[in-house]
């Protein structure tokens, strides 16, 4: 007999390919969709998520707490929304996520899933849909993300139970009003390369591992280090790394962050693992520009 245990269950997939694949080589659009599931693979680890099935363009977790999964899937938006289009060619992802019952088999299969897997398939580009079952077992932290849209949320043909839609996290660029935007933005350069920080891209990662935005191969850089936010009232460092992140600013001093995160102000540098006071060529440059 097939053991069943409750678990949330999140479902997404990538929306796009099919148009960069028109466009590009099988190679290139195929590098394209990867680098974009590399991001959402690297969300499903910091947030604690059991990876059940991974695809080229889709992706089935196993979070044991419903809030994860709900910080899961806005990171998740964020990180793939962050990318540059490619041939004018902006991907997306789509989520779905319920609360239900899972069969430990292999390949995955239940109702959760189920579940899930249609929610996922009636949201658009760059939205999650959860279950009323899930937004129950929200913490209260959590149940802000949930849209607002009145107390018995979306009716939805077919389902006996109410779907809410993710409003996105707090204090990221995509949740802050009109008025009250960052106006600047910030130049980051990594060798040749010049990335920018600003309303259309909020967040840049940093890390040894392919699919960060700037990669750092010193080997004292973890694989996910850290990633630089743009929030309504400026841009920060957020460590996520072993051996910190080191800023050092234009006026000579040099402070090291574990598991925290910092405000830029200026310009100066960071050290990925090492002192940005050191002659390195990983060295990563900042100015607000």
């Amino acid at each position: 007999m097939t053991e069943q245990r409750n678990v949330c269950v999140m479902y997404a997939e990538l929306v796009g390919g099919e148009r960069l694949a028109a466009l590009l080589s099988e190679t290139e659009a195929g590098h394209a969709v990867e680098r974009s599931m590399n991001r959402v693979e690297r969300v499903v680890e910091g947030q604690g998520g059991t990876l059940l099935r991974r695809a080229s363009d889709e992706i089935c977790v196993a979070f044991d707490r419903c809030d994860g999964a709900v910080l899961a899937a806005n990171e998740m938006i964020d990180r793939v929304a962050s990318l540059p289009p490619v041939r004018g060619v902006r991907l997306g992802i789509r989520i779905g996520m319920h609360y239900g019952t899972m069969e430990e088999d292999s390949p995955p299969a239940g109702e959760a899933l189920a579940v899930a897997m249609r929610l996922a398939g009636m949201a658009q580009s760059g939205q999650a849909l959860i279950s009323g079952a899930t937004v129950l077992l929200l913490s209260a932290g959590s149940r802000q993300y949930v849209r607002e849209g009145g107390e018995h949320g979306l009716s939805v043909e077919g389902f006996e139970w109410p779907v809410y839609a993710l409003a996105g996290r707090a204090g990221t660029a995509t949740s802050i009003p009109p008025a009250a935007r960052v106006s600047q933005r910030l130049r980051v350069r990594h060798q040749d390369e010049i990335h920018l920080v600003e309303e259309l891209r909020p967040i840049l990662l940093l890390g040894r591992e392919m699919g960060n935005d700037i990669v750092v191969i010193d080997p004292r850089t973890s694989r996910q280090h850290a990633r630089i936010e743009r929030r309504r009232d400026g841009f920060f460092v957020v460590d996520q790394s072993t051996n910190g992140t080191f800023i050092a600013n234009e006026g000579g001093g040099e402070q090291c962050i574990r598991g925290g995160e910092v405000m830029l102000a200026g310009q100066g540098r960071i050290g990925c693992g090492f002192s940005a006071m050191e002659t390195e060529r990983d060295l990563v440059f900042y100015e607000i520009v």
